[in-house]
């Protein structure tokens, strides 16, 4: 009798160990991808992305390489002039978007991303024409299967061509979430800030810091 009653013990316990080591490991997996985070869309996936909020409008496309690399665009219409909240200003950005997988465990993902491209804004009398060179990095952070959070640094650096324009240096820090409705949708939200030091098409406040915000509402859908 004994004997049996230590055997259902070991059973039981046997039983909620493994059920442990599952949630875990449901935990860390999340849904398998992400367009915010340091994780990729996974091979082989392709992902829609659109975002509105501050400084504008964008529509976007990812699609998985490789387990580890992303590569897509997007396109972006502005109203504030690369967040700059001060400078409201219509624009146009056609980019290239790559994304790189750097570490993946149960419990964090680490990542970069890269967007190169041209940029237009149209002011009453003139065009400022310049070329965007960001890189970011973004920790992810599953919490059960149905949000990834993020923290993250990204640097937008860009250049502006012509006269009074030069190179601009904004640093922003900031966090976000993807909330997974189903496997494919997400709904998602990213917020960055910080300051813009450098040139700003005209040639007062050249190399003063200017407060720049990116705070965007989007939906992502995985095909």
């Amino acid at each position: 009798m004994k004997r049996c009653v230590l055997n259902g013990l070991l059973v039981v316990v046997l039983l909620v160990s493994g059920a442990a080591v599952a949630q875990d490991v449901s935990y860390g997996r999340g849904q398998g991808w992400s367009v915010l985070s340091g994780q990729t869309v996974g091979q082989g996936g392709t992902a829609l992305v659109g975002q509105v909020g501050w400084p504008g409008l964008s529509l976007g496309l990812l699609h998985g390489a490789t387990s580890k690399f992303d590569i897509g665009g997007k396109l972006s219409f502005n109203y504030g002039r690369e967040g700059i909240v001060t400078s409201v200003v219509p624009g146009l950005k056609l980019q290239a978007w790559v994304r790189l997988m750097l570490l993946q465990s149960s419990r964090v993902n680490v990542g970069l991303s890269f967007a190169p491209g041209p940029f237009f804004y149209f002011y009453e009398n003139f065009t400022d024409v310049g070329l965007s060179l960001p890189i970011a990095l973004a920790v992810g952070i599953p919490v059960g299967s149905a949000l990834m959070l993020n923290v993250g640094l990204d640097i937008p650096f860009y250049v502006v061509f012509g006269a009074g324009g030069g190179p601009v240096f904004p640093l922003l820090l900031g966090g976000g979430l993807e909330y997974f409705v189903d496997r494919n949708l997400a709904i998602t939200f990213n917020v960055r800030m910080g300051p813009s030091i450098g040139a700003y098409g005209d040639f007062r406040g050249r190399g003063r810091a200017r407060f720049t915000l990116e705070a965007m509402f989007g939906v992502a859908y995985r095909l």
